[in-house]
């Protein structure tokens, strides 16, 4: 299982994440331009000693990613069939977009049916990103019974 952060802005997010990935055995790639350089001391700091433990991968774009076998999933405050209502297999790509622009609407336009949210109270915008992967991941993880932990 793959962690997509298409173009990340926050570091602490991206060191959350990264903390989470490494806990779960899950891979975690993230597609340029970033809004830090990997070396930011808020990075590091929220990840912790976590950083060996965690398989991470940069991309200069997402596509090789989109024409693989490995079934995607985006994730997006703006979709309307909720996390729970899809089966995720073990090879599975959750992508997650930026903090601040979320995802392309190309992407929306190209594959709607992929397109999941978490259900929240309407006028909020969205949750944060780390909570977001970590509440998706689980429910995949979930899915495959734990197995890779």
């Amino acid at each position: 299982m793959k962690i997509v952060l298409y173009q990340p802005q926050i570091p602490q997010n991206t060191g959350n994440i990264a903390r989470t990935c490494a806990a779960t055995a899950t891979s975690l790639v993230l597609i340029k331009p970033l809004g830090f350089s990997t070396n930011d001391r808020h990075l590091k700091r929220a990840g912790l000693d976590y950083w060996d433990g965690v398989n991470i991968e940069e991309m200069d774009e997402i596509t090789p990613l989109l024409q693989t076998e490995a079934p995607f999933f985006f994730f997006s405050s703006k979709a309307s069939n909720y996390y729970t209502d899809t089966t995720y297999p073990a090879n599975a790509i959750l992508i997650f977009g930026s903090e601040t622009s979320g995802l392309p609407s190309l992407f929306h336009e190209k594959w709607p049916n992929q397109f999941f949210t978490i259900p929240m109270v309407k006028g909020h915008r969205s949750l944060n990103l780390a909570s977001s992967v970590a509440i998706v991941l689980y429910e995949a993880l979930r899915h495959s019974n734990f197995s890779n932990i």
